[in-house]
């Protein structure tokens, strides 16, 4: 099995599969999550670590904000300069940001705390925070109350994020106290391709044999036969439900 560090790295290998097959962020949360660095008719700068392809950093623009992209892979941010044009791009970590003291609004992160070390990245995120700068955590995870959504998690594997949502949720060190959450429940259809590309990109599958990966695919495809219907296009698709978890906290 590839170590938590090779699994972190993995991603660009699958850029394109990342791009078709992972969900977009709801407009919602992405708003819930600057609401408290809102100020009329004054623009926010935003950073959005552990960009990948741009699917958070997208939504940040449609909400008004100026963004810069920070990934540590170079080729998730070429794929993100494809699909999201006119941002800049830097490589990085949540540990490690090539920006500037109190030269941001707000941090985002989206399916990416979960690979940071908590302590060093609370840190760095409030070096690069203004006073009273928003740190802002998303994820997007299937909903397993649905028992098919949770034999698919058992086919395609956990992850590193589901393990700590059910557990503690996300730690923050100094200069956070504390996150306040919130939710959002949504559904997501998905043709056979793109719940295909949605495993194919996740690192435990990217980082398996050519083996196990075909046999998760294989699985995952039977459970796509067993729920499939057809959309009003005439197109095979499943349902996926989805929660979204964002979290919130104020630098002191």
């Amino acid at each position: 099995m590839a170590s938590r560090e090779e699994m972190s790295l993995s991603f660009g290998s699958a850029a394109g599969a990342y791009e078709s097959g992972r969900p977009e962020y709801p407009r919602e949360a992405v708003d819930w999550m600057l609401a408290p660095v809102r100020e009329p008719g004054r623009a926010l700068r935003v950073a959005d670590v552990g960009a990948g392809t741009g699917k958070l950093t997208r939504t940040i623009v449609e909400a008004g904000a100026e963004v810069v992209a920070i990934d540590p892979d170079p080729d998730m941010l070429a794929a993100l300069r494809t699909h999201v044009h006119g941002v800049p791009t830097f490589v990085g970590t949540g540990e490690r940001m090539p920006l500037p003291d109190a030269s941001v609004d707000a941090v985002l992160l989206g399916q990416a705390w979960h690979w940071v070390e908590p302590v060093a990245a609370s840190a760095e995120v409030g070096r690069v925070l203004r006073a009273g700068g928003v740190l802002g955590l998303v994820w997007n995870i299937r909903d397993e109350s649905d028992p098919w959504v949770g034999r698919l998690t058992a086919a395609m594997h956990g992850s590193h994020a589901e393990e700590m949502l059910s557990g503690e949720g996300p730690q923050v060190a100094e200069p956070f106290d504390g996150l306040e959450a919130r939710s959002w429940h949504w559904t997501r259809s998905l043709t056979r391709a793109a719940l295909l590309d949605m495993v194919a990109s996740r690192s435990y599958v990217i980082t398996a044999t050519d083996a196990d990966r075909s046999a998760v695919l294989a699985a995952v495809g039977r459970l796509f036969d067993e729920r499939r219907i057809t959309d009003a296009t005439g197109a095979e698709v499943v349902d996926l439900p989805y929660v979204t978890h964002a979290y919130r906290g104020i630098r002191s």
